[in-house]
């Protein structure tokens, strides 16, 4: 039991020390701030979508890239189209509520919502992040 109760622990911990030696340090901890690739059918809903989550305070900041050509299987066919990319960058504590809330205005009936934790950075970018979107 003992054993069983230190394996449940140690993440725990080791989140603990890793939160300790950041606030000591001023050191980053890997993943505490995520990038979300939104899919988007066109520029118009592409800008949408990026002022209400900016409304919303969900990112800091949000690129939206250019046309670019995709395909993809839907319902058992290819698909060959254009979409616009928008890239988020937020909390990783963000990332499930502004997924629940893109999915929530998106046009597409799936709408392509990942992220990805980022790792290293310019710590005052991160920093400014961290100012642009409150904490949960």
């Amino acid at each position: 039991e003992v054993l069983a109760l230190l394996l449940l622990l140690c993440p725990l911990l080791r989140a603990l020390a890793l939160l300790l030696h950041s606030a000591l340090t001023g050191s980053y901890i890997p993943g505490t701030h995520s990038i979300a690739l939104v899919s988007c059918l066109n520029e118009h809903v592409a800008k949408d979508i990026a002022r209400a989550i900016m409304d919303k305070k969900l990112a800091a900041y949000v690129n939206i890239l250019p046309k670019s050509s995709v395909l993809y299987f839907w319902k058992g066919e290819l698909e060959e189209s254009t979409e616009i990319l928008l890239l988020v960058k937020t909390r990783t504590s963000k990332i499930e509520e502004l997924s629940n809330y893109v999915r929530s205005i998106h046009p597409f009936e799936i709408p392509g919502i990942i992220s990805l934790p980022i790792d290293q950075g310019n710590p005052l970018y991160l920093k400014w992040i961290d100012e642009n979107v409150p904490r949960d």
